[in-house]
């Protein structure tokens, strides 16, 4: 008989690490780590100066943010402009300027794409995202997912942008575990379906990019936020 194997919410919140270094050292042609230490806290937060959320649901229910600082976000956002040709002169300088937000959404949006596939393809289930939302704040905003989980964990992980400015990830789910009953084939992937949608990324990104510099927005929360999240 095959030994059970057992997938808890650490090798899943691995999987979103990997997807996460994955995407952005990629996406910036730059070199994007994680700390191997991860730190079990009671709460997700926003915090300053970027922070993205996007909740899943499915298979499992639960909430991504990722918090950036004014540094790294600027880093992440040059460097990936740079990397898909954009003139250095053409770039934005401040990171409360629409177009920073918008391309950090967009890397987000590829990294929850490549966390979801992985998971389909790793446990067998499916999970579904929304659309993730980016907010420039000068405080910190807690977020909690609107439904009932019957045992909520949270976890955070420290990262570190090529030039060492640090970027965190904040991960609250049920707790859970998958178990492995008896050897299976992972689902085959399909190279053209990939190819398909990091095409169609490549045409948001760039089209974003091709909108002018946005002058600088003073930090400001949509109501509607609050509702979607619960809070």
């Amino acid at each position: 008989m095959t030994d059970s194997k057992i997938i808890s919410t650490e090798a899943i919140l691995s999987m979103l690490c990997i997807s996460i270094t994955k995407v952005l050292s990629a996406a910036t042609n730059t070199h994007i780590s994680h700390s191997p230490m991860v730190q079990k806290i009671t709460r997700t937060c926003l915090r300053p100066d970027i922070g993205c959320f996007v909740l899943f649901d499915g298979g499992f229910s639960g909430l991504i943010v990722i918090n950036f600082s004014a540094e790294s976000a600027m880093e992440i956002y040059r460097a990936y402009m740079i990397h898909m040709g954009m003139p250095e002169s053409e770039l934005v300088t401040r990171h409360t300027s629409e177009e920073v937000g918008n391309i950090l959404g967009e890397l987000m949006n590829q990294i929850v794409g490549d966390f979801t596939g992985n998971v389909g393809h790793e446990l067998m289930v499916s999970i579904t995202q929304n659309q993730p939302k980016m907010l420039t704040i000068n405080k910190e905003v807690m977020v909690s997912i609107d439904t009932n989980l019957d045992c909520p964990q949270a976890r955070r992980v420290g990262f570190k942008t090529n030039e060492h400015k640090m970027f965190y990830l904040e991960l609250a789910m049920d707790k859970t575990e998958f178990i492995k009953l008896h050897d299976f084939e992972p689902e085959a992937v399909d190279p053209d379906r990939i190819l398909a949608e990091q095409a169609e990324q490549t045409k948001q990104a760039n089209s974003a990019a091709a909108k002018p510099p946005e002058t600088a927005q003073q930090p400001c929360i949509d109501p509607n936020l609050f509702d979607e999240l619960g809070i």
